[in-house]
């Protein structure tokens, strides 16, 4: 599972590859202001690549979210159809401590 994690991407590597196109979009800005052509061109692609790679990133890291959120669901399932009447205990615990905390109020 170790592996399997060290392959998806951070998040604060997510966070800094947002943080480029965002440096790139204000120079695309400030270059379309006083400038047009060529130059407004080059940034734009570079704009281009960098969204594609975050888009990327982004569908990688949901499809890991995805794939973890389904073994933890079924690992879930698995639990209550084992052990039924502790699962049923554990909801009443947590239905009581919530009542509780919601009467507080």
């Amino acid at each position: 599972m170790n592996a399997q994690r060290s392959k998806e991407p951070s998040m604060e590597k997510l966070i800094a590859d947002f943080r480029a196109v965002v440096n790139e979009a204000e120079e695309l800005l400030k270059a379309s202001a006083g400038e047009s052509g060529e130059k407004l061109s080059i940034v734009r692609a570079r704009i281009s690549e960098k969204l594609a790679d975050v888009k990327g990133r982004l569908e990688e890291a949901q499809g890991a979210l995805i794939d973890r959120s389904k073994v933890a669901a079924r690992a879930a399932d698995d639990y209550v159809h084992d052990n039924p009447w502790q699962a049923m205990g554990v909801a009443a615990g947590v239905g009581l401590l919530i009542g509780l905390l919601i009467a507080r109020r």
